[in-house]
């Protein structure tokens, strides 16, 4: 169940990414592609800085973070 859970957040968190970036992001199914990527992209850097959020709100604040940063950095190679 953790698996399916896991991806179940990161696609939230790419949909929600792709509404707090300016422009939408790359349409619906690459946000939450890049959203699926972002929670483990999250997750480790949020390590790096010592960083914890526990439950479930925080997996998702975690998984949003990278998410946001994967759809910055992609939509600064986009140009």
């Amino acid at each position: 169940m953790g698996i399916i859970l896991s991806i179940i957040i990161g696609c939230l968190a790419g949909f929600c990414a792709g509404k707090l970036m300016k422009g939408g992001g790359f349409g619906l199914v690459m946000n939450l592609i890049l959203g699926l990527l972002g929670g483990a992209l999250g997750g480790w850097l949020f390590d790096l800085l010592g960083i914890t959020w526990g439950g479930l709100l925080g997996q998702l604040g975690t998984a949003i973070v990278g998410a946001a940063v994967i759809l910055f950095v992609a939509s600064l190679l986009k140009k």
